[in-house]
């Protein structure tokens, strides 16, 4: 299951209004996280959107460099988070912002997005409570 679809992307404007209003969040430098338990029609239980400063790099190649390395790692771990939310069978909507100053090594991303998915895990399990 190490794929990365159109259908897990998240691009839906009102879900991305709602997460930055309402939406749960937290720093894992250098990623920022916002999340939110959300309904949508979809085979997948949960639903990314991978953001890049502009204003930190302004080459659109170094920015496109970040997101990939990000989408990636999220691809290659996202069962850490998919497991837990189907046995809850919950949905979740998530936006990782990139907001370092320099692209770090993948090793350093992968491992970053790691300790990020296990908090969503336990971030969710408290909300549901």
């Amino acid at each position: 299951m190490q794929t990365f679809k159109k259908e897990e992307r998240l691009n839906e404007k009102k879900i991305i209004k709602e997460l930055f209003e309402k939406g749960f969040e937290f720093y894992s430098s250098p990623i920022k996280v916002l999340w939110q338990n959300v309904f949508f029609e979809s085979n997948y239980p949960a639903k990314v959107m991978i953001t890049v400063s502009s204003r930190n790099f302004r080459k659109a190649t170094d920015r496109n460099k970040i997101k990939r390395l990000i989408r990636e790692a999220y691809r290659k771990n996202k069962n850490i988070i998919y497991e837990h939310l189907q046995k809850t069978s919950g949905k979740i909507a998530i936006i990782l912002i990139y907001s370092g100053k320099i692209i770090i090594p993948y090793s350093k991303i992968e491992s970053k997005i790691i300790l990020i998915l296990q908090r969503l895990v336990k971030e969710h399990e408290e909300s549901i409570k």
